[in-house]
């Protein structure tokens, strides 16, 4: 299985509308892919206070490659969903153990 970590950083004046458009288009988005074990989405904290993040888990990279296409290892973004991005990360993990 393979760990998917996205982070995007949001606008602090953005917040309340983009959490309602994360979970309302990003999610279902990511959980309509085939070969998804499990999705899961955070919220800032005063450590990281406009960063979010979600974190899927895939049976295997090629049931990541599916969704997320070639460029796997970038981030996706569902359309409408880039203006509320400041920046953005995408870091991959084989689960073991």
């Amino acid at each position: 299985m393979i760990t998917r970590i996205f982070r995007v950083r949001v606008p602090a004046g953005l917040h309340a509308e983009f959490e309602e458009k994360f979970l309302s288009v990003s999610v279902p988005y990511v959980q309509a892919a085939k070969g998804l074990v499990s999705v899961s989405v955070g919220r800032p904290t005063q450590w990281a206070p406009d960063e979010y993040v979600m974190i899927s888990t895939w049976e295997s990279v090629s049931s990541l490659c599916a969704f997320a296409g070639e460029h796997w290892n970038q981030a996706v973004i569902p359309a409408g969903m880039e203006r509320y991005v400041t920046e953005c990360w995408v870091h991959h993990y084989e689960n073991f153990g």
